[in-house]
Formats: structure tokens, sequence, C-alpha cells
């Protein structure tokens, strides 16, 4: 599996220009999902303007290419605001450059709601995964977490004692912690096993060192074979990682575990997007309408702005913010019986 959430290898005084901003932005302590979008968003900067240097455009080409992304790609505002930030970015706090008074057209796509699965369709879902792939769904589901969180996740962060799930490095490069669901614990320690057993035979084979961010390792040297540092849910196969060049055992890639989502959100009969964010989505709207406050549900997901979380009110099942619809007050007339629905058909 290829390792694409490990930051790649760059010079210690970088000559090219988008490794030195990669390089800023790690001296800043961004996260490397950050980054990656920085890079994506000024790269596209650049080549909307004829590859141009930055150093040679400013307020005006910026407004240029934000109005672009409006009126002829369509974007969506939290795209457009996403490369507004990566621009603002590169110029304010790297190239030094203020953007004052930016003016542009706004994108007019809104945000749209989220995708989430009742409490009934999870449970088709789940009907349709085993092992493995059954657990980590649970854990997106039962714990709020992300994809990339859930495959990040090592065996010490998984605390039994507690009752917690430590998460490390989350969206925004924080850490935080949510709940453990008890009704997992069994099938939890069974796959703690399954990766002692796999790391037994990987450090028999000569590998067994994971990866480790680089002070970790610089601080903790024989930590990258202990086995608390493994991976909860390490790849089939050992790979090459691009930062070290050595080879080793990562993480489940990404794209497996969404296969696996698409593969059973299909076989249960739901004309929904097979998402595994929508797992989260339905973790906090679920909770959301158990009666659990907002404040509450905004420290498991980790969102920074209450607002953020605000989202899920609008989702709850509470049918239509309470109010019973004037159809559902109606009594159908003497001597006429109500249809028989099967599978959403009257008959």
């Amino acid at each position: 599996m290829t390792m694409d959430d490990i930051r790649p290898r760059i010079p210690a005084q970088p000559v090219r220009f988008l490794d030195r901003l990669r390089l800023h932005i790690r001296e800043s302590g961004l996260a490397y999902t950050t980054e990656r979008t920085y890079i994506h968003w000024v790269r596209r900067f650049i080549y909307f303007h004829q590859k141009r240097h930055p150093q040679e455009m400013g307020a005006a080409e910026v407004e240029h290419f934000l109005t672009h992304l409006a009126q002829q790609r369509d974007c969506s505002v939290s795209t457009q605001r996403i490369a507004l930030n990566a621009l603002v970015y590169l110029y304010t706090r790297f190239l030094d450059v203020a953007l004052d008074n930016l003016t542009f057209s706004q994108a007019r796509i809104p945000r749209r709601l989220p995708v989430v699965y009742s409490r009934n369709e999870v449970s088709a879902i789940l009907s349709h995964l085993q092992g493995v792939s059954r657990l980590q769904v649970q854990l997106l589901y039962g714990a709020g977490l992300r994809s990339a969180e859930l495959l990040s996740l090592r065996i010490k962060d998984i605390d039994f004692g507690s009752n917690n799930i430590f998460v490390r490095g989350g969206k925004g490069n924080k850490d935080r912690t949510t709940m453990l669901p008890q009704s997992l614990v069994p099938e939890l320690k069974r796959q703690i096993q399954r990766v002692q057993v796999l790391h037994a035979q990987d450090l028999a084979d000569g590998f067994g060192a994971v990866y480790l961010p680089d002070a970790l390792e610089r601080k903790y040297p024989n930590a990258a074979r202990e086995i608390a540092w493994q991976y909860l849910f390490p790849a089939s196969k050992i790979s090459r990682d691009p930062r070290a060049g050595v080879a080793r055992r990562h993480h489940l890639h990404p794209s497996a575990l969404a296969k696996r989502i698409r593969h059973a959100v299909r076989a249960a009969g739901i004309h929904k997007p097979a998402r595994a964010h929508a797992f989260r989505h339905s973790f906090a709207t679920h909770l959301l309408e158990a009666g659990y406050d907002l404040r509450t549900i905004q420290e498991l997901l980790g969102h920074t702005d209450i607002t953020t979380t605000e989202i899920y009110t609008h989702v709850v099942n509470r049918g239509g913010k309470g109010v019973l619809s004037p159809v559902d007050r109606m009594q159908p007339p003497d001597g006429i019986a109500e249809p028989v629905v099967a599978y959403g058909m009257a008959i």
C-alpha cells in the first residue's frame, strides 16, 4: 500500500519554491493534510497564471483566480474558502506580502447538509460487513472518528482502563479523546491479538519497525519496534516508506476501507452516498437526537468552532423540527383501508 500520509523528505536547505513553502508550513506546525491542500492550491494558482512566480504577482492575481473559481469552475463556498486560505498563507505568512481588502466574486454553491444514515441503515450496512471491516465501521460510527483518524490509531491509543480512544494529530493537528464503545471491547482485544501475531512474524522476517514522526523516532529510537506503537489496522503488505526509504508495514489504505463500505451500502439497498465520513455524521446526529448537548458533541468530534457542530441540528430526526405534517393528521375515509406499504410501494 502507498504511504501517502507520510510527509515526503525535502532538502534541509531547499531551493525549489514549493519545497521552501513546504518547509515553512512544517516549521509552522501545520498538519500534513493542510500542507498537501495548500501546496495543491498554490500550484493551481501558479499554473492558472501561466507559471508566473508568486513574487511577481499579488492581490490582483489572487482576486482573478478566486473569481475564476466561482464563475468558471462553479466551486462551492467551502472550496473557494480553502483556496483563499492557502493563498493568504502564501502571501502574508510565507512571502510577507499584505493582501488587504480583497475583492472577488463569491462562490454561490452553498455547503450541503451532511449525509446521515438512520440507525436501521447503519445496522443494515453492518450486516453486510464481517471481521475487521465490520469493526472499523463500528468505530467510525460508535466513536465519531474520521477515516484517517481511525486508520492512524496505534494500539497504545486504545485505553481500556479509562474507556477512551486517543486521537493523535487529528484535523488541525490536534489531539483529543473520544468514547470507547463498550460493546466493541472484546473484538478490539481480539484485533490487538491479531496484530501481535503479525508483528511477531514481521520481526522474525527482519521488519517490524513502524513509521514514527521524526521527533518521536529520535527521542525513542526503540519505540518503532514496540507493539504499543504498531497500527491497530495494519496493511496486508509491506511497502516502502517514501521518507526513510525502508520497507515497513503501514496502516490500511483509506481506499480499501472506502471500497468495502461502498459494497456494503449497495448490498444493503441504501440509496445514499456510500461514504466513510457519513458514519461520523450519523454519530453526531444520533447523539443530538438522544438529547446530548452540542458542547459535548463538539468535544467528541474535535470541532474548534461550535458552529461547525450546529449543522447537525438541521438533520436530526425530529419530524420537521417537531412540527406534525398536516397530511399525517388526516384520517382515511370510513370503509377505506389504509394501503399496506412494502419496500416503498403501496400494494
